[in-house]
């Protein structure tokens, strides 16, 4: 008997954000493989009985290595389980959903996907960023700022000529680096920048300044890992006008 494999996406953290599918599928999976980024309220939905393995893959920490990952699907699928893969925000977001769901096909293992609400998205609308604006922006870039081994930089002259909203992902530990490729790339230094780490979850803390000053803003605040940064004049949109008891030590809001 063969099973099958739900890549699910986990939402940014809030289980409020879960899809009504996702939770569906919680509550009926023989085996749940999750990421680290998912917190225990959102394992909460997981049927009694279930095997949950965690799978975690985190920047500088110690990671379950993809291959593995990979094959440990694929055995609990051919065993006959029905197997979520549940990983933080959206599946094909910088979560390595490409690449499962190409194992499992090569491995003839019947695979679904349940989409999730990518923290790229959420975390500036958890703090009142609208990515796109008719007045300021009329599009939006998700890009990482941890390219892979052997992979090219984003073109940041590009990026920053096009007037586009910039959604970094991965990008805390390179903050210094990807303010610099930046100026050096036209953006003027004034140019509005938002910092939010652990968006939608009860630890949420953001910062929002300028390009120049964001580095040491964000190192003053202790924002770290994970985190979103948001470049663009959108930015500057940021709960205006509104008290935040939430708001990260040491954070400039005075665009």
């Amino acid at each position: 008997m063969s099973g099958r494999v739900l890549l699910v996406g986990a939402g940014p953290g809030d289980p409020e954000l879960l899809t009504l599918k996702a939770v569906r599928a919680l509550s009926t999976a023989d085996v749940v493989l999750h990421d680290d980024l998912v917190p225990p309220a959102i394992l909460a939905f997981v049927r009694p009985g279930a095997r949950v393995i965690a799978v975690g893959k985190r920047g500088g920490c110690l990671s379950t290595p993809q291959a593995f990952i990979e094959q440990l699907l694929v055995r609990e699928a051919r065993a006959g389980n029905l197997v979520v893969r549940l990983k933080g925000g959206d599946p094909f977001v910088f979560g390595r959903g490409g690449e499962e769901l190409e194992a499992l096909r090569a491995a003839g293992v019947e695979a679904d996907i349940v989409p999730g609400i990518t923290a790229g998205l959420a975390a500036p609308a958890a703090i009142g960023i609208p990515v796109t604006h008719r007045g300021y922006a009329n599009g939006v870039v998700l890009v990482t700022g941890h390219a892979a081994d052997g992979n090219a930089e984003p073109d940041w002259r590009a990026l920053a000529a096009s007037r586009l909203t910039l959604v970094i992902y991965m990008g805390t530990r390179r903050a210094s680096e990807l303010r610099d490729a930046l100026r050096d790339a036209g953006l003027p230094g004034t140019t509005p920048v938002a910092m939010i780490a652990n968006a939608t979850r009860p630890e949420q803390a953001e910062l929002v300044t300028t390009l120049d000053a964001f580095v040491e803003a964000a190192a003053a605040a202790r924002l770290a890992s994970p985190a979103i940064i948001v470049v663009g004049e959108v930015a500057a949109l940021a709960r205006r006008g509104q008290a935040d008891s939430r708001k990260a030590a040491g954070a400039d809001v005075q665009i």
